[in-house]
């Protein structure tokens, strides 16, 4: 990810448990912010929620987001981006989030499922990102 600063790459490791925090906009314009899971692939940061959400129907129809990874080990390092939702997708999602769990967890299969449940995987492009610590 060419636009985080090396010194913090490690933030966004597989390895590395680190929460990110999602700041959306609601459509009365106040702010909703919630921790999530989330990998990279490269590009984007990915990120998973059931549909419905008040964060799938906020990027949905709002998709200029913010976001903040702190390191878990100190959390006065951390990475402040803000990006766009560039594509979301249902297309690979439940295997996304069983992949998250064992990144998070230690887990085979996401334990929180509800029946009847549609995943989707939202890909942010970063725009601007401020690091920190």
């Amino acid at each position: 990810m060419e636009m985080i600063p090396e010194t913090h790459l490690d933030l966004l490791k597989d390895e590395n448990k680190a929460f990110l925090y999602l700041g959306t906009l609601m459509s009365n314009g106040a702010p909703q912010v919630t921790p999530v899971w989330f990998n990279i692939d490269g590009t984007n940061i990915l990120i998973n929620t059931a549909e419905g959400r008040i964060k799938d129907r906020n990027m949905r129809a709002r998709p200029d987001v913010a976001l903040c990874i702190t390191d878990p080990a100190n959390p006065y390092r951390y990475l402040q981006i803000r990006g766009k939702v560039v594509e979301y997708t249902a297309e690979g999602a439940d295997d996304h989030i069983d992949m998250l769990a064992f990144k998070y967890q230690g887990v085979s299969k996401y334990p929180s499922r509800n029946p009847g449940e549609k995943r989707i995987i939202f890909k942010i492009k970063p725009i601007k990102v401020d690091s920190h610590g």
